[in-house]
């Protein structure tokens, strides 16, 4: 019977991340005022399932076996409290990343039980999450620079039609960026440690990701599509597509990176091609808060909950 509670735990983070970071795909889009929600959802759903099943498994292995040495204990502990932070935060409305507090809760309850836990791993993964929202940066401001010098010099016909079929494609990646990076974080400790074979658990998770993006993704969309800087197709495509390039290239590597943060980055590089005064920064300042009290924070309780059962 225990060996449900994390799989259980897993699934309802799965709903998180639909319900956190469907906005990741659409936000701009809806930000932009180019698709609606609803018909958007079922393509979302469709590329996060190809996604986790195409090329998943490299960030399952980081996760689920290169990190930590789990045990029903650890994965259960961790995945819980996990679950219970990303939801706290999606109904707050506040953009959060699943992979820093899916690994702060691991290695916090690593610690805790005196399981091997893989230092170097951890660092890798820090200096990316630290790297990847700058490459996003830099990679959205690029693209839209280029862009200015090449598409701004077609038609106002021609540049929008063009920018509505970009950002569907933008989106497409981003959703399947969330299947590869964001779904492979979550099913990486219950696959390997044997709870559930890997088709099964990507058939199940995927399908909980939909559920979460139909039921509550408009939350966070308002503030990913709307809240950091004023976009429209030109610079929500530049931000979108930036961030796309930056996951697929460490889901690669298999290192579990933020799609969220790559995204906020890529927003915060076109809305500085503009001028500072375009950017929220009191909301950047509160997301980066955020970024380190996440993972910090899941440490910390998965670690006095495993020494307490301890």
């Amino acid at each position: 019977m225990t060996e449900l509670i994390p799989v259980a735990a897993c699934l309802l983070i799965a709903f998180g991340i639909g319900s956190n970071d469907t906005s990741n795909a659409l936000g701009i889009c809806i930000g932009c005022g180019v698709i609606k929600l609803r018909r958007a959802l079922l393509l979302f759903g469709c590329f996060v399932l190809i996604g986790v099943l195409v090329q998943g498994q490299k960030v399952m292995k980081t996760v689920g076996k290169d990190l930590v040495e789990v045990n029903l204990s650890i994965i259960g502990i961790s995945l819980s409290v996990a679950a219970l932070l990303i939801i706290i935060s999606n109904w707050k409305k506040l953009p959060i990343s699943t992979h820093q507090v899916i690994i702060g809760s691991l290695v916090g309850s690593g610690v805790a039980s005196g399981a091997a836990v893989n230092f170097t791993a951890i660092l890798e993964i820090i200096v990316s999450w630290i790297i990847s929202p700058l490459v996003a940066f830099f990679s959205a401001l690029l693209l839209y620079k280029a862009m200015e010098k090449t598409i701004s010099k077609l038609s106002l016909f021609r540049i929008e039609k063009i920018l509505r079929s970009l950002l569907l494609l933008s989106s497409i990646l981003i959703a399947y960026n969330t299947g590869a990076n964001e779904l492979a974080t979550i099913l990486g400790p219950v696959i390997h440690s044997g709870l559930i074979e890997q088709m099964r658990a990507s058939l199940i998770g995927s399908l909980f990701v939909f559920l979460g993006a139909v039921i509550l993704s408009h939350r966070v969309i308002e503030t990913i599509g709307k809240g950091i800087t004023t976009l429209d197709p030109y610079s929500g495509f530049a931000a979108q597509f930036g961030a796309g390039m930056c996951v697929m290239f460490f889901t690669f590597l298999g290192m579990p990176i933020s799609t969220t943060y790559c995204i906020i980055g890529g927003i915060s590089g076109v809305g500085m091609s503009k001028g500072m005064k375009t950017v929220k920064l009191d909301l950047i300042k509160k997301i980066m808060a955020n970024w380190i009290l996440s993972p910090s924070l899941a440490f910390i309780i998965s670690f006095a909950i495993m020494k307490a059962i301890s």
